[in-house]
This record gives C-alpha cells, sequence and structure tokens, in this order.
C-alpha cells in the first residue's frame, strides 16, 4: 500500500499515527500567570541534546478558550517554564484521565487525584511520584504547518529522580516499567531491556 497524505488513506483510521513507535510521552506540568496548574500527556515528546540537556514536545490542536493552541503552551508563553514527568506503567489511568478536555481554570492535579510538589529551579508544579521529573525553561517554540502545531523546547534546568529508581548508579528503567504511546488508543509498557555494546 502507498499513499500520500493529501490524497488520503482510505482505511478506518490514520495510520500515522501508529507508524512512529513506541514514542514517550511527556506529562507536562504547567503554570499560568495567574496561578492556574495544568497537567497534560503529550506523546509527541523527546529529549533532544545532551550539553545542555534539552527537550522539546508538540501540541497540535487547540481549544476554544485558549485561541491557536491549548492549556500547555498557553501557559508557558505566559511564564516561559514548564515541567515534563516521565510516565509509568503503574500511572497509567490517571495519565489518562489527566488529558480530559477541561476548562482551562481546572487543575488536572486535583480533577485525576494526582500529587503534585513543587519544583526546585522554576515556579512550576510537578508529578510528585512521578519516575523522574525534568524542570525546563523555555528556549523556543516553533511554528510547524497546520493550523494548531507548535513544536516547543526547553533547556533542562533541575532533575528530580525517584529513589527506588537509581540502582548500582544507574536511572534503571526497570524499576518502574516506562509507557510508551502506540498510536490509536494503543499503549505498551517497558518490561524487557537488553544492552548492546556499541562497535570499535
Amino acid at each position: 500500500m502507498f499513499y500520500t497524505p493529501e490524497a488520503g488513506h482510505g482505511l478506518p483510521h490514520n495510520p500515522f499515527s501508529a507508524i512512529v513507535s513506541p514514542r514517550p510521552i511527556g506529562w507536562i506540568a504547567t503554570r499560568g500567570a495567574d496561578g492556574s496548574d495544568n497537567l497534560a500527556p503529550y506523546s509527541f515528546f523527546n529529549a533532544v541534546a545532551y550539553v545542555p540537556p534539552q527537550v522539546m514536545f508538540a501540541t497540535t490542536s487547540a481549544k476554544p478558550d485558549r485561541g491557536d493552541t491549548k492549556d500547555s503552551l498557553g501557559n508557558i508563553r505566559e511564564t516561559g517554564v514548564f515541567c515534563v514527568n516521565i510516565v509509568e506503567h503503574a500511572a497509567r489511568d490517571v495519565m489518562n484521565a489527566s488529558s480530559a478536555a477541561h476548562p482551562r481554570d481546572v487543575d488536572e492535579f486535583s480533577a485525576a487525584g494526582i500529587a503534585k510538589a513543587a519544583c526546585q529551579t522554576i515556579d512550576c508544579p510537578r508529578v510528585a511520584d512521578a519516575p523522574a521529573s525534568l524542570e525546563c525553561r523555555l528556549t523556543q517554540v516553533l511554528k510547524l504547518p497546520g493550523a494548531a502545531n507548535f513544536a516547543v523546547f526547553g533547556e533542562v534546568t533541575g532533575i528530580h529522580l525517584r529513589d527506588d529508581c537509581i540502582r548500582d548508579g544507574r536511572f534503571d528503567v526497570t524499576a518502574y516499567q516506562p509507557l510508551s504511546r502506540l498510536g490509536y488508543m494503543d499503549y505498551a509498557t517497558v518490561t524487557q531491556v537488553f544492552s548492546m555494546p556499541r562497535p570499535g
């Protein structure tokens, strides 16, 4: 099968959402200029540089009370900061609950029953029990083709690691089983890890 996005695929569901998978989930916490907190998962997310450490996520839709985007980017535009929380298998249900479409004044931490904690280097909440949280300062917002497509880049200014996830001097993903997005309504959990030394 071959198709061009312009012509369409003819399938009941868009295959593009499942082709690039698994995708890590960035659970993005923000605080608006008015002090309201927001938490939402994004599967267009990844780390993009080591020194200084940097991450990105993309938001691809809008809501009526935010104009051209959603609450996460709206808050980041106001404050210039955000916190990326890593999602574990055990948090799958509350992560999913936090993806509900709420008005901008609803705190998803409270709505989904998620414990929050304060960040150290930025004025922003974080998921208290996340395996890891990355405090970030905005470096740039890149407008992408499409009505509501934006890529958000940030420099990591502080890193929280849950103590039980540090084993033998390493941050060990087998301690918490990362959750990933496969596309459609499908997810996967990392349960098998293996190492391969680089050649040469």
